[in-house]
């Protein structure tokens, strides 16, 4: 092998059938429901269809046979009563009798040659069994046409002296079984299908109530009023386990709940005597400097106690947006340049109402604390309420944006020399907005430095 080839990964081509079966994939349709349907019908028309043709068809088969033969023998007695009365009187007796008592119209033609012969057609099963017929009984040239879209049959015999021309009804040869079979295919498959939905949408229902209430769950909303298990024992089963799972997670936040609440208030008193006995001292540049310590403690009991309850616990109300963002700005770090856009104000969604304040307050405080100007905006888009925070300061890497997330970690970068965080403000956000059933997202700012787009479904 030359030194100078260059060595490239094998990269074997995906065969036909793996490509077909992936665009058949793509086409079948995604719920259970529907597929549900496919599984049931499918299978039980395909099976009816086979049995239906094979056993109509056979049946098809020996009446169109029988039909045949009976009109062949009706036409070589004509011939015979022809052959031996050859008289000009008998030939329109026998016109008149195939007419009145065998439903044949007959014609003699003294002199006339038979047209010339035409392909047969392949699957036309009156064609081949009528030549059959007239072959073995027969057993003179002939001529038919039974590809015609005429009700009438076109038999031409060759006989001695000329051609004799017999028109037969298509019934009388010819036993078509389509429409019955189309009949019977579709109206059973109808029978079959409403069956299927009847009973499909009663056993799909359990399903998609169970779904919501885990989704409403989920959100932090409670759940359907007529929730309850139901249907069939694999889906009363899932149901329980979810109700047992809910409970326990209810009681697991109801007992860290309380607990947060006694800590809470413990610390606080603490912080209290703290603040009260401070007070009686006279003021004085270490006196201040305490005062900050104990400002500065209780800012990060509130993070902490804010980050370990979670605030899962309050009622989810309709909250105008755009008035939470302008009491996110009045309050906000500083005097920075912080501009609110609000699209199809009023913009009224439900939400808990001091989480998600706590939320975008965190978001546009953590912007506010590292660049000049800061771009909030709010809009209602495809069942989401989406808050977008950009700033112009110095940015976060792009592989810490997930990191930044995790309680007191701290980047090695200029948006981190701030002292007054406790490394809490974008871990406490993104857990009230996955407590509304959303979620944070970071990237680069249009202005230059951070974009966290904050995303809950309403």
């Amino acid at each position: 092998m030359d030194a100078t080839t260059e060595s490239r990964p094998i990269t074997r081509p995906r065969r036909p059938f793996a490509r077909i079966m992936a665009a058949f994939g793509d086409m079948m349709p995604k719920g259970l429901y529907a597929r549900s349907l496919i599984i049931i019908i499918a299978p039980m028309v395909l099976l009816q269809s086979v049995l239906t043709f094979v056993f109509l068809e056979r049946h098809w088969q020996t009446v169109t046979r029988r039909l045949s033969t009976v009109t062949v023998q009706n036409i070589a007695m004509l011939i015979d009563i022809y052959k031996s009365y050859p008289q000009d009187a008998n030939a329109e007796i026998l016109t008149r009798l195939a007419e009145q008592d065998l439903g044949l119209r007959v014609r003699f033609a003294p002199g006339e040659e038979l047209p010339e012969a035409r392909a047969k057609p392949f699957f036309d099963l009156l064609d081949s069994t009528l030549s059959e017929e007239l072959t073995r009984r027969v057993g003179r040239p002939f001529w038919i046409d039974t590809v015609g879209r005429s009700n009438l049959v076109d038999i031409r015999v060759k006989l001695d002296d000329g051609v004799m021309h017999v028109l037969a009804r298509r019934s009388q040869t010819y036993a078509s079984n389509s429409q019955i079979f189309l009949l019977w295919m579709v109206g059973t498959s109808l029978v079959l299908l409403t069956v299927a939905i009847l009973f499909l949408r009663n056993q799909i229902k359990p399903i998609l109530r169970l779904a919501d209430a885990a989704d409403s769950f989920g959100k932090g909303r409670p759940p359907p009023i007529d929730f309850r298990p139901r249907g069939a024992r694999e889906v009363r089963q899932a149901a329980h386990a979810f109700i047992e799972m809910r409970d326990r997670i209810e009681r697991h936040v109801e007992q860290r709940t309380v607990m947060l609440a006694g800590v809470s208030h413990d610390l606080r008193t603490v912080l209290t005597r703290f603040k009260l006995q401070l007070a009686m001292f006279e003021d004085n540049p270490e006196l201040e400097a305490m005062h900050a310590d104990v400002d500065e403690m209780q800012a990060m009991l509130e993070d902490y106690m804010a980050f370990a309850k979670g605030d899962s616990g309050e009622e989810i109300v309709r909250t105008d947006i755009g008035e939470i963002l302008g009491e996110v700005r009045n309050q906000a770090h500083g005097t920075k340049d912080i501009k609110i856009e609000v699209k199809d104000e009023p913009l009224v969604v439900p939400v808990r109402r001091h989480a998600f304040k706590r939320a975008v307050a965190n978001l546009v405080n953590n912007a506010a604390r590292f660049a000049e100007h800061v771009n909030v905006s709010a809009a209602k888009q495809n069942g989401s309420l989406t808050v977008e925070v950009e700033d112009d300061g110095p940015g976060i890497p792009e592989d810490e944006h997930e990191h930044v997330f995790r309680p007191f970690y701290r980047v090695d970068h200029a948006r981190n020399q701030d002292a007054g965080s406790t490394g809490l403000g974008l871990a406490i956000a993104r857990d009230i907005a996955r407590i509304h059933g959303g979620d944070i997202a970071l990237s680069k700012s249009r202005l230059g430095g951070l974009k966290a787009v904050l995303r809950v479904p309403v």
